[in-house]
């Protein structure tokens, strides 16, 4: 029986990086979180510990720092594009590079230099690029889009068994906290527009969707950016049912016609799928 090493990446997890752009007394805020992950001919380092094709994390670290300068952050997903490439076409030993990256917002309070933190959604990207002219691949996305409908949410027909308590409604409240990435078909898109689309797509997916059960709503959700965003041809979201339940007001003699919740976090339903154009090319199964 022989021992061989399988696939194998390293690289630097979580560099966190501010950007400040100044024009005169207006400011303007750019806060991301950037992972980069390496692959190629790194046999010996594992086998021999030989370190001569290892470019070490911490470069990896001011490297997001210095393009920060050079280049500014600008659209997240140019900014993987550009980091990527740059480490596969800077080292022979590198074939492969993986950017992912989060990016977080700010809202101006007033004047200049004042922000406040635009609540806890995140936008994200997810690159992979083998070199300037070789595969690529871009995946955005968002993450912590937390949405609900007061009404038009029903939930009944569903399977039933000797374990079974949860009683059929239709009318109950949906709430869920989006996790969704998109990919697209190529690289050549203005990101920021295209982001912008895809969310609003999402959310009135949600909101104009009466839904039967959050598969469906999720379903719905996948379809309207599809057909309205050209560039995007997959979908993939998670969305946990935050479940609201009716509390019993009837020992303090009071009705409850759908007014008061009492809102769970945990357990929580999960509900995961994807949506996809059936001609979307194939994802590299290597590339996640």
């Amino acid at each position: 029986m022989a021992i061989v090493l399988g696939p194998n990446r390293y690289g630097k997890a979580e560099t966190r990086v501010v950007r400040v752009t100044r024009h005169g007394d207006r400011h303007e805020i750019k806060d991301a979180n950037v992972s980069v992950l390496l692959s190629g001919e790194m046999a010996d380092v594992h086998l021999t510990g030989d370190n001569a094709a290892v470019l070490p994390t911490d470069t990896q670290k001011n490297t997001v720092f210095a393009f920060a300068k050079r280049y500014g952050i600008g659209e997240i997903e140019n900014f993987g594009l550009r980091l990527a490439r740059h480490f596969v076409d800077a080292r022979p030993a590198i074939g492969h590079a993986r950017v992912e990256i989060e990016e977080y917002s700010w809202n101006r309070i007033t004047g200049g230099h004042s922000f406040v933190r635009d609540g806890t959604e995140a936008r994200t990207a997810l690159v992979h690029s083998d070199g300037t002219g070789g595969r690529e691949s871009v995946v955005s996305g968002l993450r912590d889009l937390v949405v609900l409908n007061s009404t038009g949410s029903e939930f009944h027909g569903f399977a039933v068994d000797e374990f079974t308590t949860l009683e059929p409604t239709d009318d109950r409240i949906l709430a869920t906290a989006v996790t969704a990435t998109w990919r697209h078909r190529g690289v050549s898109v203005e990101w920021g527009d295209s982001y912008r689309a895809v969310r609003e797509h999402l959310l009135k997916g949600f909101a104009e969707t009466h839904s039967l059960s959050l598969q469906q709503t999720l379903y719905e959700m996948g379809r309207r950016v599809l057909r309205g965003r050209r560039e995007v041809c997959e979908v993939r979201m998670s969305m946990p049912n935050r479940h609201h339940f009716l509390v019993d007001l009837g020992p303090f003699g009071m009705s409850n016609d759908n007014e008061v919740y009492f809102a769970a976090d945990r357990p929580y339903g999960l509900i995961e799928g994807t949506v996809l154009d059936d001609d979307a090319p194939d994802a590299p199964a290597a590339w996640s």
